[in-house]
């Protein structure tokens, strides 16, 4: 196993992260200073990390789903004093982070979970995962403009988008609501897609990832995935699963998570409620 990939399974960090905590001479193997991509024997090297001794966690992997509202910063430290996803996700033991990225002003899925293996292949292009946005634009929308969505579009580094799914789910004189499926992840892609045809969004929120729906989840809520949901997620990326025994379902005490710490909440939770008028 690599050790980067290692230190990602301990909890202590992504794979991104760790490598640079090699980088910096953090990590030792068996004494010596580890070198990126070295391979390692989980159950006989001695793999300590910033001072400290590292096991392989022996629990399963986690996996939530969490709506990010809009103003949160898809980060699991902050830089300044804005809100990122970790002040809102206190009440989940062990370390997880978000698959892939939504900017500060959309808002809806992200996939939380430990496991680097499916976060590395649901962000790979080979797999092609759709993701699914609920995008609001000003006015109506031309069949040119769609037709050039659907077909791909230039952006303004000259890269073309893979062709798109797009749908009208409603419109009127004041606004059209499309829902656009994309298999990429080019930064900001809904917004620069619909920049290029003049397109003023209104409202980007992402409603799926393959066939995991955000449902009627409330911004800032959180929930562990169901064991359907597992399933059908690590298989769609190749990995295998393994159904753990019958358990009972915890969803809704995950979805009022937040309201229940009202007199346990950190300081990132009050600032987050602060700043968006939460109570």
């Amino acid at each position: 196993m690599r050790i980067q990939k290692f230190i990602a399974e301990c909890g202590v960090c992504s794979r991104r992260a760790a490598e640079k905590l090699v980088l910096q001479g953090k990590v030792l193997v068996n004494g010596k200073p580890a070198q990126v991509g070295m391979e390692i024997d989980p159950d006989q090297d001695k793999v300590w990390c910033e001072h400290r001794r590292l096991y392989r966690k022996s629990c399963e992997k986690q996996y939530f789903l969490f709506y990010k509202p809009r103003g949160v910063i898809t980060a699991m430290k902050a830089q300044d004093d804005r809100s990122v996803i970790a002040d809102l996700i206190g009440g989940i033991k062990g370390r997880v982070y978000p698959v892939g990225r939504l900017d500060r002003d959309s808002e809806g899925l992200l996939i939380l979970t430990d496991d680097g293996d499916l976060a590395q292949r649901l962000a790979h292009p080979s797999h092609e995962t759709p993701k699914t946005y609920r995008v609001t634009v000003r006015g109506s929308v031309s069949q040119t403009a769609l037709e050039a969505l659907r077909a791909g579009v230039r952006l303004d580094d000259d890269t073309v988008t893979k062709p798109a799914e797009v749908t009208v789910h409603r419109a009127d004189e004041n606004k059209t609501v499309l829902h656009i499926s994309i298999t990429e992840g080019k930064n900001r892609q809904i917004r620069r897609m619909c920049e290029t045809l003049g397109l003023d969004v209104m409202l980007l929120k992402r409603i799926a990832v393959g066939d995991l729906l955000l449902g009627h989840l409330a911004p800032g809520a959180y929930r562990p995935l169901t064991e359907k949901e597992k399933e059908m997620l690590l298989t769609s990326v190749g990995l295998p699963y393994v159904r753990k025994s019958a358990a009972p379902d915890n969803r809704k005490k995950w979805e009022v998570h937040r309201a229940s710490r009202r007199g346990n909440s950190s300081i990132h939770e009050r600032r987050f409620k602060k700043q968006f008028g939460g109570k």
